[in-house]
């Protein structure tokens, strides 16, 4: 058991005062040295030592993304934000770039057994030990995709698989041969393996495959992709959210209580209005505002991350008492549109059209018409299935769910892009009439 796991099931109390003692040491060492937060603070009339108490938290401004990226912008490399001299760091990785332009981020040594360690927590919640397998199809480019879990695994003492560099049908095999137990990849590639599987042949269940953690995309939040993936693989399936800029924070556990713990000894969350910037109740959907206490070669302190989620204090069934989100991310504050009076996510599309095996890939449109949006839905079907019959029960079942009646059209097979890291499977076009 490490130092840190008996904070997943302390008092809040005990926990807050924890989180005061780093969040105190976090502003020690930032103010004054780290350039953007020194500037930052100076130009809102802010006196860190005057936060004298984890309340006073809310007296600092927030952080926006597009800050970071004009910091990084104005002190190339590596910004601003970069707190200690380049020489004091070990990795530098960058953002997707699928919210604007990419963010390189920078970690000490310190700080990257700090993301093992978070890693960690996700680990342990889906129940890896040191005797898993850890198998991870992914190419290991700047992105910090699953770079962090390799770090995880290796702190728990657990055998890790590197996939890079190999097509699906070869990870298929490394998998089955080596003995996979665990995969981490995103939920988009999980349900693109299966469907390699399906169409090559191969026997998922002769892989002792018993666990799935996913995280880049909140597909193993939706539902039906759950569902299907669990199905698909015939193993548990596990969420997980973080993000290049904040760091791993969250997991789900094994109770699965349909929603993820928050790393509470490590990260300070808030769930805010995102049109007021009013604090937001336990139980009501908002912002989730973070600040990260183990990185302070690159801190986000109150940072908004787009990201909606309800925030959940009771304890779990699991016996921790970390905050959950319910339902996990809830998709993005800036994601939502009104088609003709209906607030719609991606996310409850792809809830909807993950029902139907029929559909192996699709992509959302939202188009604007002279000022009015209209929906459109691409899929593809599978072989042996009636095309114009699995189009029109997609159509009908999104008008049910949504009280929206969508254009569905199908794609030719392999006519839409597939992801090994992020899908971007949702489009805003404009064009006028």
């Amino acid at each position: 058991m490490t130092c840190d796991q008996p904070m997943e099931r302390a008092s809040r109390e005990q926990r807050r005062e924890v989180q005061w003692q780093k969040l105190h040491e976090l502003l020690r060492v930032v103010c004054g040295y780290n350039r953007f937060y020194t500037k930052k603070w100076r130009d809102a009339g802010i006196v860190p030592e005057n936060i004298k108490a984890l309340s006073d938290l809310r007296k600092l401004p927030y952080t926006e993304k597009s800050e970071l990226v004009r910091a990084q912008e104005e002190a190339p490399p590596f910004g601003t934000n970069a707190t200690f001299p380049p020489e004091a760091y070990s990795r530098v990785h960058q953002t997707s770039g699928t919210t604007g332009a990419p963010l390189r981020v920078v970690d000490t040594p310190e700080s990257w057994e700090w993301w093992g360690r978070c890693w960690g927590h996700v680990l342990r919640g889906a129940g890896v030990t040191k005797n898993d397998r850890v198998f991870l199809p992914f190419s290991f480019g700047p992105f910090i995709g699953f770079w962090a879990a390799v770090e995880g695994a290796r702190q728990l003492g657990a055998m890790m698989i590197p996939g890079g560099g190999w097509d699906s049908l070869q990870r298929l095999h490394m998998m089955r041969d080596l003995g996979a137990t665990v995969v981490c990849c995103t939920p988009t590639y999980a349900l693109r393996l299966a469907q390699i599987a399906r169409e090559q042949k191969f026997d998922l269940r002769s892989i002792p495959l018993r666990t799935l953690i996913h995280a880049g995309e909140p597909g193993a939040n939706v539902a039906q992709t759950k569902a299907r993936i669990e199905s698909e693989w015939n193993a548990k399936c596990f969420d997980h959210a973080g993000a290049s800029e904040v760091g791993a924070y969250s997991f789900e556990c094994e109770r699965q209580p349909k929603g993820i713990h928050v790393i509470e000894s490590e990260f300070i969350p808030e769930v805010i209005d995102p049109q007021t910037g009013k604090e937001m109740e336990p139980g009501e959907t908002g912002e989730l505002v973070i600040t990260n206490l183990g990185r302070p070669g690159f801190p986000v302190i109150r940072y908004r991350t787009g990201d909606l989620v309800k925030l959940n204090l009771s304890p779990c069934a699991c016996g921790r008492t970390l905050a959950r989100f319910d339902g996990g991310l809830l998709g993005r504050s800036d994601d939502m549109v009104t088609i003709r009076g209906v607030n719609v996510y991606p996310t409850a599309i792809e809830n909807v059209i993950r029902q139907f095996p029929a559909v192996d890939e699709f992509q959302i449109m939202v188009k604007t018409v002279e000022a009015m949006h209209d929906l459109e839905v691409q899929i593809e079907v599978t072989s042996g299935n009636d095309r114009e019959q699995v189009r029109l029960h997609v159509e009908q079942a999104i008008y049910r769910a949504l009280s929206l009646r969508p254009t569905v059209t199908v794609a030719q097979p392999g006519a839409l892009a597939r992801f090994e890291m992020k899908a971007r499977r949702f489009q805003r076009l404009d064009r006028r009439l």
